[in-house]
């Protein structure tokens, strides 16, 4: 099986090189990457994008495969889930890659030749209907239990998957669909259980009260507290922004004041990033800070801000240097905020603000937010220096968009949890539905799908570990993670049928809660832009 995997991963990886130079001869002129053409080809290069991103996936899973091995775990269920992602992928390098539901990128239009790829012995034996039907009969045997597969991990990390399913199965899950329902916040005494159980702290150095755990850690405590609801499992990624911000480019006495006192849930922390009608252009961000003797005084509006009433501390990107046009003259600052309340949001000078209602990811609420004269100290200048915030974020989007990947594979699991489940509670025809094929199908798929989401996003939280960059492969974890995460609710509601779509039911949340997923830290399309500049740029 392991040669039948490196087989695969060099089969894809000589296409993706063939489609490289293809899309290349399109978008690269004079020595460098045209932006026009790369407007003008946008569903050529984004497609390369999503091709790069299949190629790492099938690598991810031939290492897991690899590991496992050696480990003495690689059972069958492991190596049906697999066989069916590998033999899945190969397929639709071959057919089409589905960006989304309708987009679909077909590799042969480049003029580029399949016949070697198809003739990988994966391409015609991993996604097999015996295939699919084993791995069912399997996951039915094995319902109840809380992963499936083996992923490979140290035991300490798997220790604390077992940890947090635990937190989840007791905490969480009971509650978590009411607290939607209800559009109730997640409760403080969660948040304080959370704090006490290290999520806050988990990969932040011992010195500043941490952990000082890797980031697949991060990503294995991300994926099960979202597995209960993504609204818990993202509570830990305001505080992994805001020490990634801190540790980064702060100054001693600002990692000194406020890491500990994140770690340890003390302060709950916030992003304020976004503005109406930027978007993902954060270069035109118009929110402006002017120095007033030892404060700084913030005027704009802000949008789409997760969690801040009872946040204590906001991560406030804003223009300081209104000469200095574009990401230069953007500035972060560590902008202090006492609690508010449903009844008070914001009770702070020259703060206001109104929630924004939304189908899902509820529980920790958005807000618009207006700010006239809000001051903050000069000393919460992240760094001390201006005109350096935009750099200061970037380094944090590895980390986020790795952790993103996390929550959207804790979203599909709980998915794909919840259709297994009434696909054999539920008889239809004097069977339980799951005796169907195509109910069976959509669930191994979705099973074997979410193995190869979780093995791309652990690759990319070990780059991240290993000191080198890895915006690339954190991004290709997020794109397909969040693809993945719709996909599996969807599926998983189609399997409720009528069912699904009363609010009574849980899948209806999940459902709502997987959509945000393929927006936010950064929307697919941006995320496929960028990584197709990458390639094209390193290709030249």
């Amino acid at each position: 099986m392991i040669e039948a995997m490196d087989e695969a991963v060099n089969a894809a990886g000589r296409v993706l090189e063939k489609a490289k130079s293809a899309v290349g001869a399109l978008l690269l002129s004079d020595g460098g990457l045209s932006a026009a053409a790369l407007d003008l080809h946008q569903h050529e290069a984004h497609g390369l994008a999503w091709l790069a991103t299949y190629v790492d996936t099938l690598k991810a899973l031939a290492a897991c495969a690899t590991k496992l091995s050696a480990q003495g775990k690689l059972g069958k269920i492991e190596q049906l889930l697999l066989k069916i992602a590998c033999g899945e992928y190969l397929q639709q390098v071959a057919g089409g890659i589905p960006m989304n539901q309708t987009e679909i990128f077909r590799v042969e239009n480049l003029g580029i030749d399949l016949k070697n790829l198809r003739a990988s012995a994966l391409y015609a034996q991993g996604n097999t209907r015996e295939n699919r039907a084993h791995l069912v009969d399997l996951m039915r045997e094995q319902q109840g239990e809380l992963t499936f597969g083996n992923c490979g991990l140290d035991d300490t990390i798997d220790e604390m998957r077992v940890s947090m399913q635990r937190f989840v199965a007791s905490k969480v899950t009971p509650h978590a669909h009411q607290w939607h329902l209800h559009n109730s916040y997640v409760p403080l005494e969660i948040i304080q259980e959370l704090a006490e159980l290290g999520v806050f702290a988990l990969t932040l150095p011992e010195g500043f009260g941490g952990l000082g755990m890797p980031k697949e850690a991060m990503c294995v405590v991300s994926e099960e507290l979202s597995r209960g609801w993504i609204a818990v499992g993202s509570l830990g990624t305001r505080a992994e922004i805001a020490c990634e911000l801190i540790l980064g480019g702060g100054t001693d006495e600002q990692k000194a004041k406020w890491l500990p006192r994140i770690a340890s849930g003390k302060i709950l922390p916030t992003a304020v990033f976004t503005e109406p009608d930027t978007g993902s252009d954060l270069g035109s961000l118009k929110t402006r800070a002017v120095k007033a003797g030892d404060v700084f005084k913030v005027t704009g509006n802000k949008i789409w801000i997760t969690h801040p009433v009872r946040a204590d501390l906001m991560t406030l990107l804003v223009r300081s240097i209104p000469d200095e046009k574009g990401y230069k003259g953007l500035s972060m600052f560590l902008a202090e905020k006492p609690r508010g309340s449903d009844a008070n949001p914001f009770p702070a000078k020259g703060m206001s603000g109104s929630e924004i209602e939304v189908l899902g990811y509820r529980g920790m609420k958005e807000f618009e937010i207006r700010f006239e004269d809000f001051e903050v100290n000069a000393e919460n200048l992240l760094g001390g220096i201006e005109g350096q915030g935009f750099k200061q974020l970037m380094q944090t989007f590895e980390s986020a968009r790795i952790q993103t990947a996390a929550r959207a594979i804790g979203v599909a699991q709980n998915a794909l949890d919840l259709g297994l489940k009434y696909a054999i509670d539920r008889k239809q025809f004097g069977k339980p539905i799951i005796k169907f094929p195509r109910v069976a199908d959509k669930l191994a798929l979705m099973a074997a799908e979410i193995m190869a989401a979780r093995q791309l996003c652990y690759a990319a939280a070990r780059e991240k570990d290993a000191g080198r960059r890895c915006d690339l492969e954190a991004g290709m974890a997020k794109l397909l993670g969040a693809r993945i995460a719709w996909s599996a609710a969807d599926n998983a509601l189609q399997i409720h049928g009528g069912n699904g779509f009363a609010l009574e039911f849980e899948i209806s949340r999940v459902l709502c809660d997987a959509r945000i997923l393929n927006i936010f830290e950064g929307a697919a399309e941006i995320q496929a832009q960028v990584i197709a500049r990458r390639i094209l740029e390193g290709a030249n």
